[in-house]
């Protein structure tokens, strides 16, 4: 193992970290005020190539990995952007890993370079109202006429909907009662968000106000055949491809988050004076956020593991889990402990703490909560009885 300074994830940090600059307090406190899109770094992602990190270059494409790309979604949450700027990209970096994966080449020549040059902008269309995180009882409908499918159903908690042209959608093409078994029958299709067929109902939440989040209803969306990647019927096997990336992203934003709140919580212990001294004098301050610094270095190594793993074609599935779970517990506890440094001040809007504690609590639930990655952990690692 070699735990030197890689040069290239250094090269990605510092130029990352300049588009970021160019984003202050100011521009994250207006859009979560007010809402809105952040566009402007979305452009700018885009104008330097980097929405393309892990796409394959002949596609327009970097050809980086999983790996980079971490590098990259934790930089963009480090510089004060926080989930607030790396949601706005998340989906296009992960999210067409099945179609880089499972699609032909005429569909990776039609559908990649658009969204890498930042044209064409995606949601990941699999939750559902009524199943959560039983994917396999999906309840949206695919069927097929012709040359075309017709989608009809209801999708929750689809982030920048709002804004996308295009929606990665999983979909039963067979009743689950015909298949042989019940993650079978589910179709993977990449098509284009039709507003006459799709109402998007955006849903008001506590945080990251300016990347929306927002439910489906699906009603007669006529879909191409050549909009389904691969095969019909094996979507689930194919959606697998973007989830475990999915949580490695998450991991390295959720570090990204955490650290930016432990470095506020420093500056601010160096400077508060209070009995004339600094309060990062006292070990009752230090020590939390010394805490805070091991626990989020050790989240970071699972995250580079898992990514390194998912990059070599190797079974990530652990890492992945294992990595989202502890960049989500170790980022939350640096918020928390960032505002109780602050004080009153954490608790007020231009510190950028309580944003980034609100924001925390998304990776702590999503995209799939603590619960369930202990559960797989016990079964797939431990080998312990199936609790569920």
């Amino acid at each position: 193992m070699d735990f030197s300074e890689n040069r290239e994830h250094e090269t990605i940090r510092e130029a990352i970290g300049r588009i970021c600059a160019e984003f202050g307090d100011d521009y994250w406190l207006q859009r979560d005020r007010e809402g809105g899109f952040p566009h402007e770094l979305y452009n700018a992602l885009a104008a330097g190539g980097w929405l393309g990190i892990c796409m394959p270059q002949e596609y327009g494409g970097s050809g980086m990995g999983i790996t980079e790309a971490t590098v990259m979604m934790t930089a963009i949450a480090r510089s004060g952007a926080g989930l607030s700027g790396a949601s706005s990209v998340h989906m296009n970096i992960f999210g067409l890993q099945p179609v880089v994966v499972f699609g032909s080449d005429a569909q990776k020549r039609r559908m990649l370079p658009p969204l890498i040059a930042g044209k064409d902008k995606a949601c990941f269309a699999v939750t559902e109202p009524n199943t959560g995180l039983n994917t396999t009882r999906l309840k949206t409908r695919a069927e097929r006429r012709g040359d075309h499918y017709i989608l009809t159903g209801q999708k929750v908690w689809i982030s920048t909907a709002q804004v996308a042209t295009k929606m990665l959608i999983l979909a039963r093409t067979t009743p689950p009662e015909d298949c042989p078994k019940p993650t079978l029958g589910l179709s993977l299709f990449y098509t284009d968000l039709d507003r006459r067929c799709v109402e998007v109902r955006e849903i008001e939440k506590m945080g990251r106000k300016a990347v929306d989040s927002n439910q489906l209803f699906i009603d007669g969306l006529r879909v191409p055949v050549e909009d389904r990647i691969g095969e019909e019927g094996r979507g689930f096997e194919y959606i697998l491809h973007g989830m475990n990336p999915e949580r490695i992203l998450i991991a390295g934003e959720a570090v990204g988050l955490g650290q930016a709140a432990l470095e506020r919580a420093v500056k601010y212990a160096n400077e508060r004076i209070v009995f004339d001294r600094p309060i990062g004098q006292n070990q009752a301050i230090q020590h939390p956020l010394a805490q805070s610094w091991m626990e989020l270095e050790a989240a970071w190594l699972m995250a580079m593991r898992g990514a390194w793993k998912y990059d070599r074609n190797l079974n990530c599935g652990p890492d992945a889990n294992a990595a989202k779970y502890m960049a989500a517990e170790a980022g939350f506890n640096a918020c928390q402990r960032a505002m109780a440094t602050l004080g009153g001040f954490g608790y007020a809007k231009e510190y950028q703490v309580e944003r980034y504690l609100r924001e925390m609590l998304i990776p702590r639930v999503a995209p799939i909560s603590p619960q369930l990655i202990l559960c797989f952990i016990a079964e797939k690692v431990l080998g312990l009885p199936k609790s569920y």
